[in-house]
């Protein structure tokens, strides 16, 4: 019995085991079940997601035209090679990947010819910031070598072959400072699906390239790529094209924008041509200037730090962003405020012994000697500082301020450019605010000179001369005529905009412009030196102090519009280190004149 019972428990141990084995084998075919049939597909997409790779792709930028359709800034296709260094990580701590990266740059450099681009500090950086774009390490690959690469890179893991599209302008430094520059984009954060890698593509910095990045800028596309363990890229498995930004026309008129470059030569200062018949801006020009495409695809660290520690500041718009004291070029102003107000009449005299007195304080006027007795359009064409103190005395300074802020001056004329300044129309809320004092009848005289705190920009100045030249319609500056479409051949107008309707009447406006025809067309002008052969036309000379009083720094200006009868061209010009207005500006004005009505002889003068 001890023997059978003994068997029995035998029998039941195999029983069990067979039991637990068969249970065992239920769990594990269940699993199996599970990870193969019922989450299958779920594992097969990660397995998916590992072995493949999402590169977004840039879209092109859109071109910029002139008003002429001359193209001032397009696209050109750069060669690239594109090194992966994610595909190329090592076990173990990136040090290892860092000298991967850097023998096999090493060596394609041997093998290609071709020198090196990056370094290793390079290929450090950009493994520390986790930058998700492939490491560009060669760029403008030309032909031979590009064939090279392209063989060298098919059979390499890591490494690919990227055509990048890189901004050029073809006219170099002209028009730089409206046109501006562009730089690489920041890695896109708001993707619904990120991007393994992403191809850097360039955003605008400054200039229209960044007023219009939005307009310019194309929409990325994207690609997937099926890599294996070892980073070696099989084939593309799908692919969406990017499109390209659409093109944007500028008003400017490059013919124009030369001739104003020319005649201004290598002066500090600025000079700004509008049509007054609408607000466009025809040129625009700021010295001294730069050249954007060195900021293609990448401005060098050295050539930065020299542009903005220049002491000149080549990177500044001054037509824009300077502010500076109009000089007597504000006196058509005061002469349409007191006009205006019924302060004066245009036979209104005021006698000039060279000096005017205001209690103990002498006001000098420019001319010594004194002008004698003068109407109002004699001294605009003499620039007679005695009259302008006792004109502007006259009507107040209430009458000047209403009229010189319906021009616009002391603010922003949202012009479509960046960092533009408001200038500065004092009154005597603001003396108040800043000197603690009130407004006196000395402010009032500095004021109708054009000098004291009154600031103004070139392109404020360039909208009050349109204004003076086309009767009284203030136009917001035009500098963008239009937008084009991908899928469209014509350009989509921006229409010009009125500001201000002056409502100035005839006799006013005949009176201001006949004392500035005087200026340029009579002997005794401030303004003969800009005089050309056939062409009449007005203007007026300014000449305002800065700097330490009595260091002899001054602003030479000269605003003019032409022809006088059918006025098609508002110019300003200022140069920040001059003799006067009349002596430095108006030389400069004749040469920008004679280029936009004899363009042939401006032409052969130049050769």
């Amino acid at each position: 019995m001890a023997i059978r019972h003994i068997l029995d428990e035998e029998h039941l141990r195999i029983r069990l085991m067979l039991v637990l084995m068969l249970l065992a084998f239920g769990v594990l075919i269940a699993a199996l079940w599970r990870m193969q049939v019922s989450h299958g597909k779920a594992y097969q997409r990660d397995l998916t997601r590992q072995s493949v790779r999402r590169v977004r792709l840039p879209g092109m930028r859109g071109r910029i035209f002139d008003r002429n359709k001359v193209c001032v800034a397009d696209n050109r296709p750069s060669y690239c090679v594109a090194i992966y260094l994610e595909e190329l990580r090592q076990p173990g701590r990136w040090v290892r990947t860092i000298n991967k990266v850097d023998e096999l740059i090493d060596e394609m450099s041997k093998v290609l010819g071709v020198p090196r681009q990056v370094t290793t500090e390079d290929i450090r950086t950009h493994i520390r910031k986790r930058l998700p774009l492939p490491l560009l390490a060669w760029r403008d690959v030309d032909e031979r070598s590009m064939a090279r690469l392209s063989e060298l890179a098919s059979g390499t893991p890591g490494v690919d072959v990227y055509i990048e599209a890189v901004r050029e302008y073809p006219e170099a430094s002209s028009a730089c400072h409206v046109l501006g520059y562009v730089g690489r984009a920041d890695p896109p954060d708001d993707e619904a699906e990120p991007y393994h890698y992403y191809l850097p593509e360039m955003a605008g910095r400054s200039g229209i390239e960044k007023a219009f990045d939005g307009v310019l800028r194309g929409e990325p596309g994207g690609r997937l790529v099926r890599v294996d363990v070892s980073g070696f890229r099989h084939d593309d498995l799908a692919s969406r094209e990017p499109k390209n930004g659409r093109d944007v026309v500028l008003t400017l008129d490059m013919n124009i924008q030369k001739a104003v470059e020319r005649a201004m030569g290598d002066v500090r200062g600025a000079a700004v041509v509008i049509d007054p018949s609408n607000g466009d801006v025809l040129a625009m020009v700021s010295l001294p200037g730069f050249d954007p495409n060195l900021f293609v695809p990448a401005i060098p660290a050295d050539v930065w730090k020299t542009l903005i520690e220049n002491n000149e500041k080549p990177l500044l718009n001054r037509a824009v962003a300077g502010a500076y004291a109009p000089g007597s070029t504000f006196k058509a102003v005061v002469a349409m405020a007191a006009l205006e107000n019924h302060k004066a009449t245009p036979q209104t005299t005021f006698n000039c012994p060279g000096y005017f007195m205001l209690g103990n304080a002498r006001f000098q006027c420019w001319y010594h000697p004194g002008h004698g007795t003068l109407t109002m359009q004699q001294a605009l064409e003499h620039s007679c500082n005695v009259y302008f103190f006792r004109l502007g005395l006259q009507s107040g300074y209430d009458a000047i301020y209403h009229t010189a802020a319906a021009l616009g001056l002391g603010q922003k004329t949202d012009i479509a450019l960046d960092y533009e300044a408001s200038g500065l129309l004092p009154d005597d809320a603001w003396k108040r605010r800043v000197y603690r004092d009130g407004w006196r009848d000395g402010d009032t005289c500095n004021l109708s000179i054009g000098q004291g705190a009154l600031t103004v920009t070139p392109l404020q100045l360039a909208l009050v001369t349109a204004t003076l030249a086309n009767g009284g319609h203030l136009y917001k500056p035009r500098i963008v005529q239009g937008i084009r479409d991908n899928d469209k051949d014509s350009f989509r107008p921006i229409p010009p905009q009125i500001v201000n309707e002056m409502n100035w009447s005839p006799t006013s406006v005949r009176t201001v412009r006949e004392g500035m025809r005087d200026v340029v067309m009579s002997p005794r002008g401030t303004g003969r030196l800009a005089a050309i052969p056939g062409v009449e036309f007005a203007g007026k000379t300014g000449t305002a102090e800065y700097g330490v009083k009595g260091s002899g720094k001054k602003y030479g200006w000269m605003i003019a519009f032409a022809p006088y009868d059918n006025p098609r061209y508002a110019v300003v010009l200022l140069v920040e280190e001059a003799v006067t207005g009349g002596t430095t500006a108006a030389p400069k004005m004749k040469q920008v004149m004679s280029a936009i009505f004899h363009p042939t002889d401006a032409a052969g003068g130049q050769g």
